[in-house]
């Protein structure tokens, strides 16, 4: 086609309007279209305006079952404290309700598996999902465990997901911190407790085993603030 007859072709009205649309819906589908970056060091560094990290793997966010004989070094070198577990003669005792009932995941400090509801029955808790590569995480581990220093304190149980066992127990041994965490390969407590797409999350363990989300998601930046958070959800629930 020579120049002067796309000229003419381009002064028609109808045709102008025709390569405006198609431009909009390219472009649309562009805005739309998912992003499936997986965690590395450039995407965990990546925060939201509300300070909470977006996990942005798609599918299910699992951390791979932790191999006991490997990490056996890395667990005496961070020292975790035990991970919660119902005792023999209390299994039974009791029914133990709430959404995580039932749901057995490996410890990260030790070898073995617990079901953290039979372990903290009738106990409050304080439930902190992370990761070794969430930014924020890192931040908020520190101030999740003076918290748990405190006279008072509730129990705080970390739930580390999509991440390698070495690689949290080394950030944990190089933080200092020493509260119980557990991993969920199969993203089971994930699904039980409906957490939504980004890290980190904390939920309160209620004794009658019922949840309550801290919502909106938010970063803990003090103990004084975690205190106050787990007081206003339990006296909503006293039972």
């Amino acid at each position: 086609m020579s120049r002067p007859d796309a000229a003419r072709l381009w002064r028609r009205p109808e045709l102008r309007a025709t390569i405006v649309v198609v431009v909009l819906a390219v472009a649309g589908i562009i805005a739309l279209w998912p992003r499936t970056t997986p965690p590395s060091s450039s995407a965990a560094g990546g925060v939201s305006s509300s300070g909470v990290s977006q996990v942005l793997t798609p599918g299910p966010r699992t951390a791979p079952t932790p191999d006991d004989a490997a990490l056996a070094p890395l667990r005496a070198h961070a020292a975790l404290k035990p991970c919660p577990a119902a005792s023999a003669g209390a299994r039974g005792a009791s029914p133990v309700a709430g959404p995580l009932a039932g749901i057995t995941v490996p410890c990260l400090g030790g070898p073995g598996a617990v079901e953290v509801a039979a372990g903290l029955a009738g106990r409050p808790a304080l439930l902190n999902v992370w990761a070794s590569w969430c930014r924020p995480c890192r931040e908020e581990i520190p101030v999740l465990a003076r918290y748990a220093a405190q006279p008072g304190a509730v129990a705080v149980i970390g739930i580390d997901v999509q991440d390698q066992p070495a690689d949290a127990l080394t950030l944990l041994a190089s933080l200092g911190v020493h509260y119980p965490s557990v991993t969920d390969p199969h993203a089971a407590l994930l699904a039980a407790l409906h957490s939504p797409p980004v890290l980190p999350l904390s939920y309160v363990l209620h004794p009658d085993g019922t949840i309550t989300p801290v919502s909106p998601p938010m970063v803990f930046t003090s103990p004084e603030q975690i205190a106050q958070v787990v007081a206003s959800s339990l006296s909503q629930n006293p039972h």
